[in-house]
């Protein structure tokens, strides 16, 4: 079964970068204590509000707040739903 998502009204589907792999003195860092990523790809976006015109669109490259976002999972990989009011940025 396929599932498709299309975010409503002002929302952003982001799949988050990987986490930065860091080796110190030749010592693995185990993933649940890397640092959050805060950058990630644009998958979908809502079609934004009366308010909020949505500036974003799919195959962005964008900067967001470490804590921003609800995470969900879809097709075994983590993403992230959020307002395009926590990003920040859009990256080049």
């Amino acid at each position: 079964m396929s599932i498709k998502i299309n975010p409503l009204r002002d929302n952003v589907l982001v799949k988050p970068d990987a986490p930065e792999q860091t080796l110190a003195a030749g010592i693995v860092i185990p993933d649940n204590a890397k640092e959050k990523p805060q950058k990630g790809q644009v998958i979908a976006v809502g079609p934004g509000t009366k308010e909020e015109q949505m500036v974003l669109k799919p195959g962005d490259q964008i900067m967001y707040s470490k804590y921003s976002g609800t995470e969900v999972e879809i097709k075994g990989e983590e993403h992230l739903i959020m307002r395009q009011s926590d990003i920040y940025a859009t990256l080049k």
